[in-house]
Order: structure tokens, then sequence, then C-alpha cells
């Protein structure tokens, strides 16, 4: 009986230590999940998301414009609305991601009343385009090149600028390299489209604050089978004539810092204008004359000599 009685009890005190253990490691556990949640699951959601198919309804051309359609060198067909200008200029007009042409409907009377040719197209994959959806753009450069193909074509045409908002205006950057005919790009809101892209600030340039965008862009590859494009920096310093005006909002992160980096590369041929009190490409809307004022005039000296 004595022999028993000292080995009964022993079960009952390990339970106290298996549970000291339990609480110990919980702390842990909660942290792992926390990473898996926010540094993985989240970026490969957000990528699964940017490459999903949403239909997108598209109104009626506005007055003076007809509706067209514009095949890319990969055979992707893409909708557009045009019309010719009166100063023998014509502007592409971009939307933004998850978006399409009704996104950029209001800037068109601004740039018809100064004379110019508008050609506005839905980007790959949104509004009624064909194609793959990715709104990071990673094929859109073909976009681009067809559009100015387009407009090379068009008697009256004799200059080609382009106006592009958020993933538009990237587009735009990333695609001046290869179209030399786009004279004067306006890019509003223009951040990244790739890690490479995103580690171009050197406030983020390390592996903890890029891990996010790294796998969210490895998980846009996977599923697209796509590669990044050249990055928007070395498009623009690959070019040697086309001038830039970089507008960025200052209650944005980081988007004023990107519009500097892009303008660096062009020394003499970029200027940025950062906008207090607006959202992400709410330029035009905090102040549509001053918008208008400083956009005319621009694509006027770029593309008039004015």
């Amino acid at each position: 009986m004595t022999t028993s009685n000292s080995v009964f009890p022993a079960p009952a005190a390990a339970a106290p230590r298996r549970r000291w253990r339990w609480w110990l490691w919980l702390p842990l556990i909660v942290l792992a999940a926390l990473f898996v949640i926010f540094f993985i699951a989240m970026p490969a959601g957000g990528a699964v998301w940017a490459t999903s198919a949403r239909p997108e309804t598209v109104g009626a051309p506005p007055d003076g414009f007809q509706a067209l359609t514009l095949t890319t060198e990969d055979g992707v067909d893409l909708a557009a609305w045009y019309r010719p200008p009166q100063n023998g200029a014509a502007i592409i007009l971009l939307h933004g991601a998850n978006n399409s042409r009704e996104g950029v409907r209001a800037h068109i009377p601004m740039l018809v009343d100064a004379g110019y040719g508008v050609l506005a197209l839905d980007l790959r994959g949104m509004g009624a385009s064909g194609g793959q959806v990715n709104l990071f753009g990673w094929q859109s450069g073909l976009d681009v090149k067809a559009a100015v193909a387009f407009l090379e074509g068009q008697p009256d045409v004799r200059g080609i600028s382009g106006l592009g908002l958020s993933l538009g205006g990237e587009t735009l950057l990333g695609a001046a390299w290869a179209n030399p005919a786009l004279r004067g790009i306006v890019s509003e809101g223009a951040t990244h489209r790739s890690l490479e892209e995103f580690r171009a600030l050197p406030s983020h340039d390390n592996p903890f604050v890029s891990f996010q965008s790294r796998i969210l862009y490895l998980t846009v590859g996977l599923i697209t089978g796509q590669s990044p494009p050249l990055p928007m920096v070395k498009s623009i310093q690959a070019t040697t004539e086309t001038r830039f005006l970089l507008i960025a909002s200052e209650a944005v992160e980081d988007e004023a810092e990107f519009a500097a980096a892009f303008a660096a590369s062009a020394p003499g041929r970029a200027e940025v204008w950062s906008i207090p009190g607006v959202g992400h490409i709410g330029g035009f809307g905090g102040d549509p004359a001053e918008y208008a004022r400083r956009v005319v005039a621009f694509f006027d000296s770029a593309l008039l000599g004015g």
C-alpha cells in the first residue's frame, strides 16, 4: 500500500507542467498566425483579387466621339472612344485599376475644349476590353502601343501625348521607352507595379518592409504566367525627348516620393506637382480650373510649342 500511495500522485503533478508549457507556447503560436495572415494570406489574397475577372458597364460615348475597337499585337481587343483633334494633337487617356473609360470621362471636356483629340480606352481585362485581368497592368504597355499606332495612322494627328490616372499613369510611364511618339506624359498617382519598383524608394529597400510586396507580386506572376514589365524609372531614363508632368497627392503615403524619383530619372524634362488636401487621383476633383490650367499648359508646351 505504501508503494501504491507514492506512485499515484505523480500524474496529478505532471498536469500543471503540461498546462504551463501550453501557455508558454501560446504567444509564439499567436505571433506565427498573425505573420501568416498579414504577410502571406493578405498579399496572396490581394493577388487573387487583382487577377479576377469583373464585369464593368461602360456608358454611351461623349458627344462628338465614336466607339471603336483597337487590336493589340498579341490579339487583345480594346474598347475605346475617339474624337479627332482641332489643333493637330491627340491625347491618349487612361483610367486607373479596376475601372474603365468611365473613370476619365470627366477629364474629356478639359482636353476637347483646348482643341485636343482624345483616345480614351479600356485597358486589357477591364471595362469592355478583352484580355487577362491584371490590375498591375503588366502587359498594358501593348495597349499603349496599339493606341499610339492608331493615332499615328490618323491624317489629322501630328502630335501624341498621354494622360493617365494611377495604373493608367504607370502604364504610360512604363511604355514611354518603347513609344517615342509620346512627346508628353501626364501621370497622376503613379507608385509601383512590381517588387523592383516598390524597392526603388530607399525607405522600402529592406527585406522586412518589402516582404508583403514580394508575396503579392510573386503570386500575381504564378496566377497569370506573366512577368513584371520594365520598371518605370528605367523606362523614363531610356527616353530622350519625352517630357513628364508627375502629379501626386501630399496626403497619400509615398506618392510624392515616387513622383520625385520618377522626375529625377528625366532631369530637365520632368516636373512634379504635389497637391495638398486631396486623395489618390483627386487632383481634378479638388480644383478643376487649376488642374486644367496646368495640364493643358503642359500639353501645349510639349505638343504645340506654346
